[in-house]
């Protein structure tokens, strides 16, 4: 678990800009590049934000938009993609949650590339490098997405999110202005915000962990435990929003090098089969798969637990125990629905969501703990 005999790469982004009012940087950087025309992939509700990224007076005409829509598919991508073909763009933008960022990322990667995104699904799969300029602005503080080598899909074909992992998909520019999550609305803040802080805990209980990883991990997880009840209950507290998009971003580079574990391979049945938020289906799930988890690292999960607050117990498995609780209430003060049934799962769909959650061995293989089918349907009974 110390990793430190590991050999560890972690690939970020040329120019990685954060604090509020810095979204400005983006013009600046694709003028000193020379670009003329901007394909901005975002969704409707970041394009209020555009103005503040890139002024239409810096690229009069020469912007172009087209939005992504939540848990994009296959199908999605390919549309984006043939709207960018058709812009003719010397740089691409992504600007918006995860989904916009994950989009532009593929669309910067494949815009002029014989491959098809489905070849591309799995690990150093993707060939580079990278044809197009690419510039990315959350707008939500979640995925970590502006410095993550992972772009998600929706595959319907197989009923399942897909992953693209590969080091061409780093942005060259990642530009992370908490003020344009002020705008996020509660429920989101908190769904992302849950994310975030999932990124950063299984990216520190994982079997692939390393120290440079798990600084990240630790600073993410105290961020957001912090400052995430404070963003959902005032969505203007740019200190709140501040911490949100440091926790976000330090789980973004936690992804590249370790990625997450079972609360995530778990999660992605609901997402495709129920289309429940990500950070919902993760929340549903997390105090279980941590509960599962405990014996097998409770060193790293009492860590887990004093970095959020808690006062250390008398042993180590009481202090993790201690953590589970924390997250739990973290998760209630949130708003977030608790149990499967609240959001109309039927109880006799856990066996096929356990079927699918075990192909996520990519995940999985990184897991703590090894989980079998029996065991992902007694985490799916436990959160029911």
């Amino acid at each position: 678990m110390e990793g430190v005999a590991r050999n560890l790469f972690i690939t970020q982004p040329r120019l990685l800009a954060f604090g509020a009012g810095c979204a400005g940087r983006c013009a600046s950087e694709l003028i000193a590049r020379g670009a003329r025309r901007v394909f901005v992939l975002t969704s409707r509700s970041a394009r209020q934000h555009l103005a503040a990224a890139i002024p239409t007076s810096d690229f009069p005409g020469a912007i172009v938009c087209h939005d992504v829509p939540p848990e994009p598919t296959v199908s999605h991508f390919r549309e984006a993609l043939d709207a960018a073909l058709r812009a003719t763009p010397d740089a691409i933008v992504g600007l918006g949650g995860g989904s916009a960022l994950d989009v532009a990322k593929l669309v910067a990667a494949l815009c002029r590339s014989d491959q098809d995104v489905c070849d591309t699904f799995g690990i150093d799969r993707l060939r580079g490098p990278r044809p197009a300029y690419l510039a990315c602005l959350p707008t939500t503080s979640g995925t970590g997405s502006e410095v993550s080598p992972n772009a998600i899909l929706m595959d319907p074909s197989s009923k399942l999110k897909k992953g693209v992992i590969s080091p061409h998909l780093v942005p060259d520019a990642a530009i992370v202005d908490p003020a344009l999550t002020a705008s996020c609305p509660l429920a989101i803040t908190a769904s992302t915000g849950l994310d975030a802080l999932t990124h950063c805990i299984e990216a520190y209980a994982n079997k692939l962990s390393h120290p440079m990883i798990d600084a990240y991990a630790l600073e993410g997880i105290g961020a957001i435990a912090r400052s995430l009840p404070r963003a959902v209950a005032n969505g203007n507290d740019l200190d709140a929003r501040t911490g949100m998009s440091l926790g976000s971003l330090y789980g973004g580079l936690c992804l590249g090098p370790v990625n997450t574990g079972a609360i995530h391979a778990l999660s992605y049945p609901l997402g495709s089969e129920f289309h429940i938020a990500h950070g919902v289906a993760n929340a549903l799930l997390a105090p279980h798969v941590l509960q599962f988890n405990i014996p097998a690292a409770p060193d790293r999960y009492a860590q887990i637990a004093i970095t959020m607050g808690e006062s250390p117990a008398d042993d180590q498995q009481r202090t993790a125990e201690r953590g589970v609780r924390r997250i739990a209430e973290l998760i209630r003060r949130c708003g977030v629905p608790a149990r499967l049934r609240d959001l109309n799962i039927p109880r006799d769909a856990i066996p096929c969501m356990a079927d699918a959650a075990m192909t996520i061995t990519r995940l999985l293989d990184r897991n703590v703990r090894p989980v079998t089918r029996a065991d992902a349907i007694d985490i799916y009974e436990k959160a029911y």
